[in-house]
């Protein structure tokens, strides 16, 4: 195992110095507090200015949108081993024309897809201009997340079937198509894989996904912080507590907001809790998928206990609604501690005892090891955060590489593998549960006395933030825009499966149809905080 952190990426502090090095005009602007710099590009240099980037060795992380009439403004995330960059520029309504991103980095292809069925925005001289989130449901010339567009939108009477997406085929003798989805058996949601096979053998997969698009960022307008806070941890029900955080962070960064310590150690612990549920429960799937049922009941068995904890202290299981703008709505007795204290002495050596047998069995290796690779340059192509991008070695994780409080006075371990095959993504999670119950023990013995949240002001001016939080699948983004009266104008959440989501399609290579499941439970994408 590999727990140091790798310097492999490049500065965002000299990457101005970079562009005007190469004739691009920048503007500096003050940066947004949680990033550190930003600058402002004209719309022709856009392209240009991600090729930089991609030398200097920066991971690209999220575009998104803003309408202001008669503009939209696109924004960028980047990031390196000092922090995160915001890139900005901005197109005219009327001609929203800008050079694409995805010729350096690809991840950037489905975001700008996104970009262009959302806002109109038409990237140049991109090869993939095919429609990725709309299936149908609102015309070509229609933008849902331009203000003039309705929150119902214009609604038919029957959706038009969407039965003519341009999948391309693999030609040769003796390949076929295996069109699997949108709907699945059992209760996941709906997404579409589209492999391309000869025999067993996978040629090619291709994902489309969006069916359960949910107009989050529609009707996040105009919503007070109660209740955006409310619709952030609905964004992805699994990751609850994340996305509440990230949207919380960004609230108290536009409003200049310094939480209680005790508000911030019960994030934390919160944070923990969800990741070690979730991945003991990845860990059950993935071997549940290769025949291997013991695993999946004792890991199923420990997080049942796990959530009826969560449940009992925390009144839900998911750990829903328990962020508030300045705090959180929850607290812990005496006994509560000592309760999770003791739960944390009693899962410690179940788990401790399982992992070695479940990476020592036999016939669980020879279904997991040296299967489904996604190499370390594959990884760094697509920028793969969290448990996917760990295993093929890259390390980022915000909680020790761009940290925020309480994890600023943490020693946060990261576990990384180089051979970035499936056993490692499951080991990732194995370790990460192991660190999770370490930082809990010191979140829990640690607890500052104090409140819970702190009164706030509205802002008075238009303000806007980024909270960045590490979740369980990774770094996970939250962008807003308040008006005086602290009334959302914009908010947009990324999800970490948007950049892992790709990753699914490049580590096929050598599998075989029937364990295509195992390497989907791997990565583990949310259909749902993808399709916003």
């Amino acid at each position: 195992m590999i727990t140091q952190q790798q310097p492999t990426q490049g500065k965002v502090s000299s990457f101005a110095d970079q562009l005007t090095a190469v004739g691009i005009r920048i503007q500096e602007d003050k940066p947004l507090p949680g990033m550190t710099a930003q600058l402002k590009l004209r719309s022709k240099d856009w392209g240009f200015a991600a090729k930089v980037a991609a030398q200097n060795k920066l991971r690209w992380s999220a575009v998104w949108g803003d309408h202001r009439p008669p503009k939209i403004i696109i924004r960028a995330l980047l990031f390196g081993v000092d922090g995160h960059l915001l890139l900005q520029t901005e197109v005219t309504e009327g001609s929203p024309e800008l050079p694409s991103q995805a010729e350096f980095f690809i991840v950037a292809s489905r975001p700008e897809r996104y970009l262009q069925d959302m806002f109109g925005v038409r990237f140049q001289e991109k090869k993939d201009n095919r429609r990725w989130i709309r299936h149908q449901a609102w015309l070509e010339t229609d933008f849902p997340l331009r203000q003039t567009f309705p929150v119902a939108g214009n609604p038919v009477e029957n959706t038009k079937p969407d039965n003519n997406y341009p999948f391309p085929a693999v030609d040769g003798e003796g390949v076929y198509q295996i069109p699997v989805g949108p709907v699945h058996a059992g209760i996941i949601e709906p997404g579409h894989f589209r492999f391309q096979a000869m025999g067993e053998n996978i040629l090619r997969l291709e994902e489309r996904l969006g069916y359960v698009h949910k107009g989050i960022e529609k009707i996040a307008v105009g919503r007070d912080l109660d209740g955006l806070i409310r619709l952030a941890g609905r964004v992805s029900g699994d990751s609850t507590v994340t996305h509440s955080w990230a949207a919380c962070q960004a609230i108290e960064r536009a409003l200049e907001i310094n939480l209680p310590p005790r508000a911030l150690s019960l994030r934390a612990i919160l944070s923990e809790r969800e990741r070690i549920a979730n991945h003991l429960g990845d860990i059950g799937a993935i071997c549940n998928d290769v025949g291997f049922s013991f695993a999946q009941y004792q890991m199923s068995r420990l997080r049942e206990l796990w959530q009826r904890q969560n449940q009992l202290i925390f009144g839900h299981r998911l750990l829903m609604d328990l962020f508030v703008p300045g705090g959180v709505s929850v607290d812990l007795s005496k006994d509560d501690i000592l309760n999770l204290q003791l739960e944390i002495e009693q899962l410690r050596p179940e788990v401790e005892e399982l992992l070695p047998l479940l990476l020592e069995c036999p016939s669980l290796q020879d279904r997991l090891r040296d299967y489904a690779f996604l190499t370390t340059a594959d990884a760094q192509r697509l920028g793969a955060v969290g448990y996917v991008g760990r295993a093929s070695n890259l390390q980022d994780d915000l909680r020790r590489d761009a940290p925020y409080a309480p994890y600023d006075q943490l020693d946060v371990k990261v576990p990384a593998f180089s051979e970035g095959d499936l056993i490692k993504r499951m080991r990732v999670r194995g370790e990460e549960i192991l660190i999770s119950l370490d930082l809990l023990s010191k979140l829990l013995k640690q607890l500052p006395e104090g409140s819970l949240s702190v009164d706030y002001s509205l802002p008075g001016r238009e303000v806007e933030g980024v909270g960045l939080v590490e979740g369980w699948r990774g770094e996970t983004l939250a962008y807003l825009r308040l008006d005086d009266q602290g009334k959302v104008l914009r908010y947009f959440p990324r999800d970490p499966s948007w950049l892992t989501w790709q990753a699914l399609e490049m580590m096929l290579d050598g599998v075989i149809v029937p364990d295509f499941p195992v390497c989907n439970k791997s990565v583990n994408g949310s259909y749902s905080g993808h399709d916003l």
